[in-house]
């Protein structure tokens, strides 16, 4: 029923072969999962004057309307509308399908049970961090948790990881897609994988015990979280040798990250070490991952895997599809999904360069590619530009405009009221921490001319704290995800704020 590798079929196939194939894949889809057993998407295609005989190709999503968080909330009149996403099949549906009363034949009923049930039946979940919204459950079954496995074995199959490899998860323990699509890799590889928790469940010093004890080949988890190990692991004088490659998720990974991942690494013993970014949402309930490449190179890509989900790109503002190249709007369709699912799946997350069917130029496979820099905010849209001191600030670029400054580690972005009052003047304050050989003169004289030449503000402090204060307010193994933008001014709720200055609320990372 599964096919653990994406096949050399499909990596030799060029665009409109690949299409092709989504195509009838997506009709066959939609006509014996969805629509038969998901209550919303009967509704949607009923309103919509649509059945599954009309999407017969890609390009015949645009007569599926769009879904988007907003859809999956509760409400005071159905506060279990996420339900409706979930398929829920008919026995009596299933029993009379042809394919089925074979099976029963062939196989006997029990068996045949057995195996409706580990298709249909939800037995797991991950949910979305809820930050902006309530945070909204996501159901799997048997077969959405083989997938896991699936998708997370060939971004492992994609950094050449073998059976003898170890791995280090240090992504929090929680019900969160991250943590479980590395637990899931290695077993579905064979590999020998320890799950820390993270910060929460083992802290820095039990993680680097982990690290020491196992000498993984691989390390994965929040950057952020994964540099205060490293850093602190160079402090205390450790050797951390024979890591191969540090594999990050869960936050935006900027170019600067990157290296002082990898210049850590080599500090501690381990050079050449390949640092890695996925992409992933939890209503995918997949991730995908850049090919390794040259350090002094560019990315070439997150690698789809176009057997299992279809992405469009869009223009966000009028939804039309995007050619491939262009930017716009992250949307996804599933094609194997059971449990719950959502079609179309507006994400809110930009991605820069849109998509290519160009052989990557790492690895030469033929994959549909999503390239450039992807704006994490799916669950924030609203929250990407902000207004400071009459600047409308891109907080996207700001956080990789720091993250590739020399001379700083961790940093955090305060955002405050002059004397806490809401009616006066937005503050930027910010916390650095100092590494390497660049005097903090000097680095806050290059972090003033930076923020004022490319966002055109001025922040009204800028404080260096130690690694223990940064972790500490960043809440490094206390929060789910560390916290590097904090707004701590007054709720708009509590007062009208002045026409000038606009709510901010935590940014995401």
């Amino acid at each position: 029923m599964f096919s653990s590798k994406l096949t050399t079929h499909w990596h030799s196939l060029d665009r409109a072969e690949v299409r092709k194939l989504q195509g009838q894949k997506l009709h066959r889809y939609l006509r014996d999962c969805v629509l038969p057993f998901s209550k919303h998407y009967q509704a949607i295609f009923r309103e919509a004057g649509i059945t599954a005989d009309d999407i017969r190709g890609v390009d015949d999503l645009a007569k599926i309307p769009f879904t988007s968080k907003e859809d999956l909330l509760p409400t005071p009149e159905n506060p279990r509308k996420s339900l409706e996403f979930v398929l829920i099949p008919d026995p009596k549906v299933l029993a009379r399908r042809p394919s089925v009363i074979w099976r029963a034949l062939t196989r006997g009923k029990a068996r045949v049970q057995d195996e409706l049930d580990r298709e249909w039946r939800p037995t797991f979940m991950t949910a979305t961090t809820g930050r902006s919204t309530e945070s909204v459950a996501f159901l799997y079954t048997q077969h959405d948790i083989k997938h896991l496995g699936i998708g997370a074995g060939r971004i492992a199959d994609m950094g050449g990881r073998t059976r003898e490899d170890r791995m280090l998860n240090m992504f929090p323990f929680a019900p969160h897609l991250a943590f479980w699509y590395m637990y899931y890799s290695g077993i579905d590889r064979n590999i020998f994988c320890l799950s820390t928790g993270g910060g929460k469940v083992m802290g820095t010093e039990g993680n680097l015990r982990a690290i020491q004890k196992i000498r993984p080949q691989v390390i994965t988890g929040m950057p952020t979280f994964i540099y205060h190990v490293l850093s602190e692991a160079v402090n205390e004088n450790l050797r951390l040798e024979g890591i191969k490659c540090v594999l990050l998720g869960g936050e935006k990974v900027a170019e600067g990250t990157r290296h002082k991942l990898a210049d850590l690494c080599a500090q501690l013993g381990s050079p050449g070490v390949d640092v890695v970014s996925t992409y992933g949402f939890t209503e995918s309930k997949l991730a995908w991952s850049e090919c390794p490449f040259p350090s002094n190179d560019i990315s070439p890509g997150y690698h789809l895997f176009p057997d299992l989900g279809i992405f469009e790109v869009i223009d966000p503002e009028t939804g039309q599809v995007q050619p491939d190249g262009v930017g716009g709007e992250i949307v996804y369709t599933p094609l194997e999904q059971r449990g719950t699912v959502v079609l179309r799946y507006r994400t809110g997350d930009q991605i820069e360069n849109g998509l290519t069917y160009e052989p990557c130029s790492c690895c030469g496979k033929r994959m549909p590619r999503l390239m450039g820099r992807i704006s994490r905010v799916s669950d924030f849209r609203s929250m990407r530009f902000q207004k400071i001191k009459g600047t409308i600030m891109d907080f996207n670029e700001l956080e990789h405009a720091l993250d590739d400054v020399k001379g700083i580690g961790s940093w955090q972005i305060e955002l405050r009221k002059a004397n806490n009052d809401p009616h006066e003047l937005d503050e930027i304050h910010l916390h650095v921490t100092q590494v390497g050989d660049v005097s903090e003169k000097n680095l806050e004289m290059a972090l003033i001319n930076m923020l004022h030449s490319q966002f055109e503000v001025r922040p009204n402090t800028i404080s260096f704290e130690s690694p223990e204060k940064m972790r500490e307010l960043q809440k490094v193994g206390v929060a789910l995800k560390e916290q590097k933008v904090v707004d701590n001014r007054p709720s708009a709720a509590q007062s009208k704020p002045a026409a000038d200055n606009t709510k901010l609320q935590e940014s995401k990372a």
